[in-house]
């Protein structure tokens, strides 16, 4: 669940906010720095850290409104501007050719394929995945939110955006690899028939 590890900030303020957003946005900057912190000493190149500068850059951003404007208008879309500031984090990842996956695939993988065109394609593929999830998160939240359809709603969408491209994440690196492999085989098969 290395994949959860990055998101622990945002995890923490959806878990608070209910209470006290000015809080929850500060407990999610201090998480966020811890992480970072960890990341850095543990010599992670800060390139492939895109989630983590992000998420410092929203909590203190959020932290700095929720102290000064409490009362802000802002308050109750805080769960779309969360979503939709991770969806701008993700898509901005691909286009600069840093899908913000790499970093954690990385901890996975052996080195000698963390530039091979199969382990790029899947981390692009999962990348966009988590992207999509927390676009379509973000505008049901806007919807939900403008309804009035409630807290239970809320949640449902909040959580449907990390658990559904979490299960996705876990199954589809495995059918990527063995596709990669069929195709390998009859490439190789082909190629045998040819010369014979």
């Amino acid at each position: 669940m290395t994949y959860l590890r990055g998101f622990i900030p945002w995890i923490a303020y959806g878990a608070v906010a209910w209470a006290s957003w000015q809080w929850a946005a500060l407990a999610g900057l201090l998480l966020g720095g811890v992480l970072l912190y960890m990341d850095r000493a543990g010599g992670l190149s800060p390139s492939l850290r895109v989630l983590e500068y992000g998420t410092l850059v929203f909590f203190a951003g959020l932290t700095a409104l929720a102290f000064l404007r409490p009362d802000s208008g802002l308050r109750a879309y805080d769960g779309a501007l969360s979503s939709g500031w991770l969806a701008l984090i993700t898509w901005g990842s691909i286009a600069v050719r840093r899908p913000f996956t790499l970093a954690i695939a990385r901890h996975h993988a052996p080195p000698e394929v963390w530039q091979s065109p199969l382990f790029l394609r899947i981390n692009h593929v999962l990348s966009a995945a988590w992207a999509a999830s927390f676009t379509l998160a973000a505008v049901g939240q806007v919807l939900v939110t403008a309804f009035g359809l409630g807290p239970a709603a809320l949640i449902a969408v909040h959580v449907s955006a990390f658990v559904i491209p979490l299960r996705f994440t876990v199954t589809y690196p495995e059918r990527a690899r063995a596709r990669f492999l069929e195709k390998a085989g009859e490439r190789s098969y082909v190629q045998e028939a040819r010369t014979a």
